[in-house]
């Protein structure tokens, strides 16, 4: 049995902690880090998963240059938690094949999720669930008394 000197011993740590380090910093340097895309992906889901809900009110959607040329779909929107007003904006350019923005509805009512912690980090969309309300009860038309929606509406009686 070889009996190995303290000296040799300590060399021998340090040259294991020296290539674990090495070995730390590399994966350090070459890990994948996620996109931008992405971590709004994953914000989106946590929202949709653990959110709290309100109601809020669609304020615009318009389209906006980014800094890198590109034209960025927004939808603004307001909502009131606790006595304080909030307007927030959320990009969907990225969610176009689950809602169309020519068929939002600026000025209708629709459902905020929010973080009850953070309440400004709030959704209308993601890809899971949507705050929009695409039927609402319509309002009849001034001078008739059926509702707009309704095949006759609009005709006088005989």
């Amino acid at each position: 049995m070889t009996v190995l000197k303290p000296a040799q011993l300590e060399l021998g740590t340090g040259l294991i902690l020296l290539a674990a380090a090495a070995a730390g910093v590399v994966w350090w340097v070459r890990r994948r880090r996620p996109t931008p895309d992405e971590i709004e992906r994953a914000r989106r889901a946590l929202l949709a998963h653990t959110g709290r809900l309100v109601d809020g009110m669609l304020l615009d959607i318009c389209e906006v240059q980014a800094e890198d040329g590109r034209a960025l779909t927004m939808l603004v929107f307001s909502y009131r938690i606790a006595g304080v007003d909030y307007e927030c904006s959320q990009d969907i350019t990225a969610m176009r094949d689950i809602v169309d923005p020519a068929n939002v509805r600026v000025g209708y009512p629709c459902t905020i999720r929010y973080l009850q912690r953070n309440p400004q980090n709030s959704i209308v969309i993601a890809e899971e669930w949507s705050g929009l309300r695409s039927n609402l009860p319509e309002l009849p038309r001034l001078g008739s008394r059926k509702p707009a929606n309704s095949p006759s509406a609009g005709t006088q009686p005989g």
